[in-house]
């Protein structure tokens, strides 16, 4: 199992540049969010489970092991856990 983030993107966001920060399974990707001092609630379901990161919330899953994507490595790591979640697999 593996957690990783994306490159940092402005998106106009009032904390700045921010990226995503997902996991092989949902489980992973909350106990590693906590881990760091995220909340429970800033969890966000809805299309592919992920975290918003700030700068300095990269930085720290960078320290912590998450492993940095490009975009289209991002891409392809949520199609394949898609295809996973959508086949029936414990993701």
């Amino acid at each position: 199992m593996a957690v990783y983030v994306d490159k940092l993107i402005d998106y106009g966001w009032r904390h700045g540049p921010s990226c995503h920060l997902i996991a092989d399974s949902v489980d992973e990707l909350i106990e590693f969010a906590i881990s760091m001092g995220l909340r429970r609630e800033w969890y966000q379901p809805k299309s592919s489970p992920h975290f918003d990161l700030t700068a300095d919330g990269r930085a720290l899953a960078v320290e912590r092991g998450a492993i940095e994507l490009d975009n289209r490595a991002l891409v392809a790591k949520l199609r394949e856990l898609r295809a996973l979640r959508k086949a029936g697999a414990a993701v």
